[in-house]
Parts: C-alpha cells; sequence; structure tokens
C-alpha cells in the first residue's frame, strides 16, 4: 500500500514514537490524523505538520467512534492504523512494607496497553472491512506496539510486560482473523529509544542503558521507529509478526 495520500490514523500521536511517526507519515505524503488524551500537544503538533488531531481515548469505545468519525469527515475513510498510545510504570508485587501491589495498577496498565489496544483496532477494523480492496485484494493495515518487555520483563514489570506480551500474542490471531478481509497485522516491539520521557533521565542514566545494547552502542532514534512502521505499511509481505527494534538488547532482571 503506497501512503502518498492515504488516510491513516496514530493513536498516541501526540508524543513519543508516536508524534515523530506522524511527522515521518505526513512527509511521506499520507493525510494523518493525530488521535490522543492530550489534546493540547495534539494541536500543536498537528499545527506544525499540517495533521489533523482530535481527542481520543481509547479506553472509551464512544470517544474511539468520535475520533473516527472526526478523522473520514476530514482526511476520508482511513486504511491504515498504527497503535502508539499507552503508559508505562513499573511496582514491585510485594512492596519493602510488604503489601501486595495495588491491583488498581495491574488493572491500568493493561486496560489502557491492552485492551484499549485491542478496543480501538476492533472499532477501526470494522469499518475498513467495508472499503472496496486495494492492489492484492489489500484494504488496510493495523501496526501496533509492543515492547521488549513483551518478552523480557524485568522486576516490577509485572503489569507492561503482561500488557505487552498480550499484544504480541494477538497479532498472529488477528492477523489470521482479517486475512479474509485483506487486512494486514504487525507489531514492533521496541527497545530503548530516545523519547522525551527517555530524555528527561539523568545523562548518566541514559549512557547506561545505551551502553547495554549490542549495537549500534545508542539509544534508538524515533526516527527509526517512524521509518519500520511505514515500510511495514508499504511491504504487503509483512503480516502477522512482532519486529523486535532493539540493537539486539536482552534486558536484565533489574
Amino acid at each position: 500500500m503506497e501512503l502518498q495520500g492515504q488516510s491513516v490514523l496514530v493513536s498516541g500521536g501526540a508524543s513519543g514514537l508516536g508524534a515523530e511517526t506522524v511527522r515521518h507519515l505526513a512527509r511521506a505524503g499520507a493525510k494523518v490524523a493525530i488521535l490522543d488524551v492530550n489534546e493540547s500537544l495534539a494541536s500543536k503538533l498537528a499545527a506544525d505538520t499540517g495533521c489533523f488531531a482530535t481527542t481520543c481515548d481509547i479506553t472509551n469505545s464512544s470517544s474511539i467512534k468520535d475520533a473516527l468519525d472526526a478523522s473520514e469527515t476530514i482526511n476520508g475513510p482511513a486504511r491504515v492504523l498504527i497503535n502508539c498510545a499507552g503508559v508505562a510504570g513499573a511496582m514491585r508485587l510485594i512492596s519493602k512494607e510488604g503489601e501486595p501491589v495495588p491491583l488498581e495498577h495491574f488493572s491500568r496498565i493493561v486496560n489502557i496497553n491492552l485492551i484499549g489496544t485491542f478496543n480501538i483496532t476492533r472499532l477501526f477494523a470494522a469499518r475498513l472491512a467495508k472499503l472496496e480492496p486495494l492492489e492484492d485484494d489489500e484494504r488496510g493495515v493495523i501496526v501496533c506496539t509492543a515492547s521488549v518487555a513483551a518478552y523480557d520483563g524485568q522486576v516490577g514489570q509485572e503489569a507492561y510486560a503482561a500488557a505487552k506480551g498480550g499484544l504480541v500474542s494477538l497479532t498472529l490471531p488477528l492477523a489470521r482473523d482479517l486475512a479474509q478481509y485483506g487486512i494486514r497485522v504487525m507489531t514492533i516491539a521496541p527497545g530503548f529509544f530516545g523519547t522525551p520521557l527517555v530524555n528527561e533521565l539523568p545523562p548518566k542514566v541514559q549512557e547506561t542503558l545505551a551502553a547495554s545494547i549490542p549495537f549500534p552502542k545508542r539509544l534508538g532514534d524515533p526516527a527509526e521507529f517512524a521509518s519500520l512502521a511505514a515500510h511495514i505499511v508499504t511491504n504487503r509481505s509483512l503480516n502477522g509478526e512482532t519486529i523486535r527494534l532493539d540493537g539486539a538488547l536482552r534486558l536484565p532482571p533489574r
């Protein structure tokens, strides 16, 4: 599928990997809709890139439907969804005081990262399946964002690793389920990237993170994530797989 002139949705597109993906796709000629709960950040990025921004809470079905409607009105029916919305968070199962982790911590992270991603995916896919097919009978593409924590979850990452691992496990069955409609599903599992959140860490911490990566021995560039997401859209043979984008990183226990 060509990106030029294509209507594309990026959830969590106002910051981090999502924002860089928005910029990359816009430069490639796509008509990009930025979906994010942070209205002010999304609007600022939209003004900078000439894209369209709309508020979207992926845990709320009504919010998603409104965002899909708004995007379709402005950019036409979308054929690509890049799922970047999500939250981080770590908490040991048992605290120093001997108390169990609050169930709300686990529920919140899984609800946003896993259930929220599934929520917007199901609502988007139902619309996409009704569009006319393109070349090779392809209708569209869905890209999810997992994490290397799905494979190498560290101490305290039970909730985050479970949610991201759920996305990895979802990828193949989703691709098989949607194959009848000509819809591909892929997932990217990034390692340590130079996002605004990581860039706020002390330089020594950033150096330690970079030193743990075999090669290239540096934090990932968000542009590399965006480039891979764009390539997935244009390469019709990529389907049903998770790609680790981590410089051969394997996370230690802590």
